[in-house]
């Protein structure tokens, strides 16, 4: 999968217009324009389906408050600003690509197509899924550790191309999602263990998820002991046969069969505190 970075004034101008406003003068200048165009306001808003399929050919069939934004002198400033977030966003995706690669090609195990990020402003505290292959990304992110910036996009990503299972099944997609990405490739990417990371209300589910989850990534059983100490994961690796099949699975197929057998998987609660205790 190609990732593109990628600042485009009507992908901007279309997010600053109908997101929360970043400032007081875009909030003003937005309530400006309101009360002289509404009629073009609102027909601005129609126009975000047909950028996103075409946007490097896009022409607004009125361009009166593109033009507004554009030859604002505050704007110019705006955009300058995001795109040097874009050019650092680049630079960390690009130093973690053969991490990112390994991600879809040795866990997702399914063919994603390329895909197009929209750089907004990071005041607008977003990531928002656009079709099937573009995201609009705007959030800050600590520079010292930007790893949650690729955490961000790489899960939205999987979200979407994994399809959606029904309650209570959901909860199987959601936890295995984060042994993919918050836990095995944060791990790959800082050489730490990441397996304590995550929402609280799923660790209880991935605990019981990981020995299979082990086999789906290949872990030969008589490595199972260097892993659990790695990641402080216990249990008792006698107790589970070794199902060879899964590490021949891709996700969807590694989450159906977690569903169909999760009578076996998620053990009694008895047990359950006894190998809490030794964590």
């Amino acid at each position: 999968m190609t990732t593109k970075f990628v600042v485009n004034d009507y992908v901007l101008i279309w997010n600053l217009l109908f997101q929360a406003s970043i400032s007081d003068t875009i909030y003003k200048l937005k309530q400006k324009i309101w009360d002289t165009y509404k009629e073009e306001y609102n027909a601005v808003f129609q126009d975000k389906s047909d950028i996103m399929k075409d946007y490097k050919n896009f022409i607004p069939n009125d361009d009166t408050i593109y033009n507004i934004l554009l030859e604002n002198k505050g704007y110019e400033k705006l955009k300058n600003q995001v795109e040097k977030q874009r050019i650092e966003i680049m630079k960390v995706w690009d130093k973690n690509k053969k991490e990112s690669d390994a991600l879809y090609q040795d866990i997702l195990r399914k063919k994603i197509p390329d895909h197009v990020v929209f750089v907004v402003n990071k005041e607008l505290n977003m990531i928002d899924y656009q079709m099937d292959h573009i995201i609009i990304f705007g959030k800050e992110y600590d520079k010292r550790e930007p790893l949650q910036l690729l955490l961000d996009i790489h899960l939205k990503i999987f979200k979407h191309h994994v399809k959606k299972y029904k309650e209570p099944y959901e909860k199987f997609k959601k936890a295995i999602l984060e042994l993919a990405v918050l836990n095995e490739y944060a791990t790959r990417i800082t050489g730490r263990s990441c397996y304590q990371s995550g929402s609280p209300y799923l660790l209880p589910l991935k605990r019981w998820l990981y020995p299979y989850w082990l086999m789906y990534l290949g872990v030969p059983k008589e490595e199972f002991s260097t892993y659990m100490m790695r990641d402080k994961i216990v249990f008792d690796e006698n107790q589970y046969a070794y199902e060879k099949e899964l590490k021949k699975m891709n996700m969807e197929e590694f989450i159906d069969f977690c569903i169909r057998n999760q009578r076996y998987i998620v053990r009694e609660k008895k047990e359950e505190k006894v190998i809490e205790e030794l964590v």
